[in-house]
């Protein structure tokens, strides 16, 4: 039976990490990194999504504000809030909570946004320097994922990775971020033929394809080590894009949902504030 990858405890002790970083900043710099979050509309997960950020945020001593706009508010209104809070000097990490309101270009709202500020790693700057190899501001959960996996203790140099799915936010980078480990890394997607005889060649297979219990223990090689970054409501309780209860009995490590990725989301979001305030501080980047 797989070995449970406790994401909470993971994260948990990133933050402690990341707390005493940034009371060194403080103590360098004489102000605290801040986080301002952008929540446009009313949906009740996201507004959960950005109350805990907000909350992780004041553990570890980064102050966060958040912007909690209408779901009528126009791109262009948006794109005002963005180039105010990239212009500000007190604000260092710039998140839109994601998704945004159907008439809202997400990636327009990415490109406004000033490179050392988007901690969301999802601007044109940011995703072109992890495709070269020379990461500044990475994804959170693509983050978490190989921070997940590198617990297990595997060594990914040779190893055969395998993501199924291909969005901008978890599938392409988690795949850029395993071939920068030097893992051989094949993508899967809608489209792929066969699925099933893809994964079952995973030593380390990441599901981010957002469809509930995709991924049945048929489909898994044994031993491998299974990254589920799925959260689907089912009635009273949380599944993933992963059969949890039968993949368990295949797998070598296996994420929990809830409990897995997600709260090494919001604790690589803290790690890229921290970050963005030092790329700020010291002038690296000047691009806009």
């Amino acid at each position: 039976m797989a070995q449970i990858l406790d994401g909470k405890k993971l994260a948990s002790r990133i933050e402690e990490e990341v707390r005493k970083e940034v009371f060194a900043f403080v103590q360098a710099h004489g102000m605290s990194p801040c986080l301002a979050a952008i929540l446009v509309g009313d949906d009740p997960r996201s507004a959960l999504y950005v109350r805990n950020k907000a909350r992780a945020a004041g553990r570890v001593g980064i102050r966060s504000e958040t912007f909690h706009l209408p779901a009528q508010t126009t791109q262009a209104e948006l794109l005002d809030v963005v180039e105010t809070l990239s212009g500000r000097e007190d604000v260092h990490g710039i998140l839109p909570q994601m998704p945004l309101p159907p008439h809202i270009d997400p990636a327009a709202v990415f490109e406004r946004i000033d490179p050392r500020k988007d901690v969301d790693g999802l601007s044109p700057y940011n995703a072109g320097r992890l495709a070269l190899g020379r990461a500044q501001l990475v994804p959170c959960t693509p983050q978490g994922i190989l921070a997940l996996i590198h617990e297990t203790g595997i060594d990914l140099r040779g190893a055969h990775a395998v993501v199924v799915g291909r969005s901008n936010l978890v599938g392409k980078p988690a795949a850029q971020l395993l071939l920068m480990a030097d893992a051989t890394v094949t993508v899967c997607h809608s489209r792929t033929k066969d699925l099933p005889e893809h994964t079952r060649l995973a030593d380390v297979l990441v599901v981010a394809a957002g469809r509930p219990r995709l991924v049945t223990a048929e489909m898994v090689k044994p031993g491998a080590v299974v990254i589920d970054v799925g959260i689907h409501r089912e009635g009273d309780r949380w599944v993933g894009d992963v059969d949890f209860e039968g993949v368990r009995e295949v797998a070598g490590w296996i994420t929990p949902v809830p409990g897995g990725v997600g709260p090494m989301t919001i604790a690589m979001l803290l790690k890229n504030t921290l970050q963005a305030a030092r790329l700020q501080i010291t002038r690296t980047v000047s691009v806009r």
